[in-house]
């Protein structure tokens, strides 16, 4: 893992707020949804498809996309948010899946208790980076706290991963609430994780579909659904890529389907 030279220099901060519409937020509102996961594959099969990608862990809470990968970098967001390094500078390559990778702090709570001034700071600065990149895809942390709102404020498309569990769905609807209240019109995807079938996911999104549009009166797509699969599993235990530990497998087709689909919408 070698320290990433093509992101280009942070720019000046401008007075406003950025938004980036290359950035691809992954929400989910609760934990164990597989989120993460998620965010590691969409990346992957992204830059399997060509694209140079940034994964960015905005988990500040609960950082672990480097624990997934079975990574130890030697720079992260707490070296960012102490002043010592540029986001630039704290990025990393991943060269076995082809993408960068800005890790946050595993094991510590600190970087969420940020003030909400900082957290702005770093959030432009990450649309700023994102600049050298075609995708950059950001791991948000469970729930609607600051950090989450903030980082998903700024990004072009916001993917809201749920399961088949009420309390899922429920903390779902609450996370796409509070956004489309806070940001009218943002681009918001359901994708419906650990489906038992792909007709059993589009009935889970057609659930969370009838609350958005009955409530909210917005109709948020359907991105994709990600069949349940034991290969998964076995990936993260082994702290590696589905998309290099089991290519063909079900779970893996699935994301690769809907990176297709974003790629080529009018396909």
């Amino acid at each position: 893992m070698t320290t990433a030279s093509e992101a280009p220099s942070l720019a000046p901060r401008p007075a406003q707020r950025l938004r980036g519409k290359n950035l691809i937020a992954v929400a989910s509102g609760k934990g164990g949804v597989g989120k993460t996961w998620f965010a590691i594959t969409l990346s992957h099969a992204l830059a399997r498809a060509g694209r140079k990608v940034l994964l960015f862990d905005g988990d500040l809470g609960l950082a672990n996309v480097d624990i997934q990968l079975g990574l130890m970098p030697k720079t992260d967001l707490g070296s960012v948010v102490a002043g010592r390094l540029t986001l630039n500078q704290a990025t990393v390559n991943f060269p076995e899946a082809g993408f960068d990778i800005l890790a946050g702090r595993s094991g510590s709570g600190t970087l969420a208790n940020i003030p909400l001034s900082r957290l702005q700071m770093l959030g432009d600065d990450l649309v700023v980076l994102s600049g050298g990149y075609d995708k950059v895809v950001v791991d948000l942390g469970a729930g609607v706290e600051k950090t989450t709102r903030n980082f998903a404020q700024q990004a072009g498309t916001i993917m809201v991963v749920t399961t088949d569990e009420p309390t899922s769905l429920t903390d779902a609807y609450a996370f796409i609430k509070v956004t489309h209240m806070e940001r009218p019109g943002s681009d918001m995807r359901i994708v419906v994780n650990m489906a038992n079938s792909t007709r059993e996911g589009e009935r889970i999104y057609n659930t969370l579909l009838k609350a958005c549009e009955g409530f909210l009166k917005i109709s948020p797509p359907l991105a994709g659904v990600i069949r349940r699969d034991l290969k998964v599993r076995e990936a993260i235990r082994n702290q590696t890529p589905i998309l290099i530990r089991s290519p063909n497998s079900e779970a893996a087709a699935d994301v690769e389907a809907i990176v297709e689909r974003l790629l080529n919408p009018a396909r």
